[in-house]
């Protein structure tokens, strides 16, 4: 027993396979698919599957990289790890993520093979595990990630500045450094500290609404403020970060703060600014990025008068200012992110245009699945949705595939590093549709090997 939570021979299998090669994909996939419909004989075979994952059993498995010559996937998938755990022994969102890192961890990586991805990349509820350091209330449901209480904002206006620098030796720091360290330690690859940028830190602990009506009156105070979370909470959280892990990488978040939301403009002059600032000086600047402002297609970016590759995509092929103001925002978007160009569903700017970027800029390209987009609740035509996925994944598929071949990449094209890269789910979990993300990965699983021009 783990924990004193049920084990697969209390839910009692006789068909249960414990070798996780039995798994490959498609196959654990098709598993999952079972389990959620609620198929009793998946549950329990997930059971023996988990048993043995949790027990270290497929410790020398997690070692093993994708090929340095294959369009690969990633995924954040510690969602659907919560589902599961909570599902086959009873743990709860507060013991998934704080208690052991070794059961979260074989977890994650456990659920990455199940599902077929081909590069580990290991994820928590960042934006909430941001807030709490810092005694921002917390509400942890049973069998849901953790979120910041909207009913109990931390700081106002007239009390911001006495927001001091939290302890990085307890609580969740100390509960994320155990991650990273035993994640470093099963999959050999460096960690990566996943935390709020500014922008969002701030509206978390603020308040979106109170935050926003200052963005429109009060920028000065904005610019404040979030200079002040830089200085006294991230900075000091990835200084302590980078004195234990110097090989590490600091991946920002930063969704609130996005063009989307605060528009192109704010989002360069607030969000953007405030991540350089706090950078400013730090040895480490390099390796720190922000990978997730969304909502390029605010850039007033107009459709081509010829169809596009994706059907009711926004080109990125327009002339004069439209064409301007978005390569000003990818030009602001790669100052705070130098490691890969990134391109997010929700973005809706043609992946040709991050394509043509990435080999202008010599980057790698990565291409985001939304969760809507495989959310199984929003979808009203399955056959429909399965045939619009299955171009869209062969249309990103192809970009990266000619963006790995022209660039100048490393000679394991970044298999080895933890951010993610090529096709990219930034968020798979209970509600989403196996079945659509059998299709992408299938996508991913049929591209031919890259043949490097260089």
């Amino acid at each position: 027993m783990f924990g004193g939570f049920r084990t697969a021979t209390e839910i009692n299998s006789d068909t249960a396979m414990t070798n996780i090669e039995d798994y490959k994909f498609p196959k654990g996939l098709h598993v999952l698919q079972r389990w959620q419909a609620g198929d009793e004989t998946a549950k329990a075979e997930l059971a023996t599957f988990f048993d043995a994952a949790i027990a270290g059993e497929y410790d020398e498995n997690f070692k093993e990289l994708t090929p340095s010559n294959e369009v690969h996937s990633t995924a954040s998938v510690h969602m659907l790890g919560l589902a599961i755990l909570h599902d086959l022994y009873g743990i709860e969102s507060q013991q998934y993520y704080h208690d052991d890192p070794y059961r979260y961890v074989r977890a994650n990586l456990a659920v990455s093979r199940l599902l077929g991805i081909s590069k580990f990349y290991m994820t928590w509820a960042l934006y909430a595990w941001t807030c709490e350091p810092l005694g921002q209330t917390m509400m942890y449901p049973d069998k849901f990630p953790p979120g910041a209480d909207p009913d109990a904002i931390l700081i106002t206006k007239d009390n911001w500045q006495d927001l001091g620098t939290p302890d990085f030796t307890t609580g969740v720091p100390a509960a994320i450094d155990g991650i990273l360290r035993v994640t470093q330690e099963l999959t050999g690859v460096a960690p990566l500290l996943q935390i709020s940028a500014p922008y969002s830190l701030a509206a978390d602990i603020y308040g979106q609404e109170p935050l926003l009506a200052d963005v429109v009156n009060d920028p000065d105070r904005v610019n404040a403020i979030l200079d002040h979370l830089g200085d006294v909470v991230l900075a000091p959280w990835m200084d302590h970060f980078f004195n234990q892990f110097p090989d590490g990488w600091v991946e920002l978040s930063d969704a609130s703060g996005s063009p989307f939301f605060i528009g192109p403009d704010n989002c360069k002059t607030m969000s953007i600014r405030s991540i350089r600032h706090m950078l400013q000086g730090k040895e480490y600047a390099d390796r720190v990025f922000d990978n997730n402002y969304r909502g390029d297609f605010v850039a007033e970016v107009k459709k081509k008068a010829r169809s596009s590759r994706r059907r009711g995509a926004v080109s990125g092929e327009t002339s004069s200012p439209n064409r301007e103001k978005l390569l000003e925002l990818t030009e602001a978007k790669v100052s705070v992110n130098p490691v890969f160009i990134m391109r997010l569903d929700s973005d809706k700017v043609d992946v040709s245009f991050y394509e043509d970027q990435a080999v202008q800029r010599n980057m790698p390209l990565t291409v985001g699945i939304g969760s809507p987009e495989i959310d199984r609740n929003s979808i009203e035509n399955l056959d429909a949705k399965k045939q619009e996925i299955t171009e869209q994944a062969r249309d990103n598929v192809a970009a990266i595939k000619r963006v790995c071949e022209t660039v100048d990449l490393p000679e394991d094209n970044h298999v080895g590093q933890s951010w993610p890269s090529h096709i990219y789910f930034e968020d798979i979990n209970s509600q989403s549709q196996f079945e659509l993300v059998e299709i992408i990965l299938q996508e991913v699983q049929n591209c031919s090997p890259i043949e490097r021009t260089a």
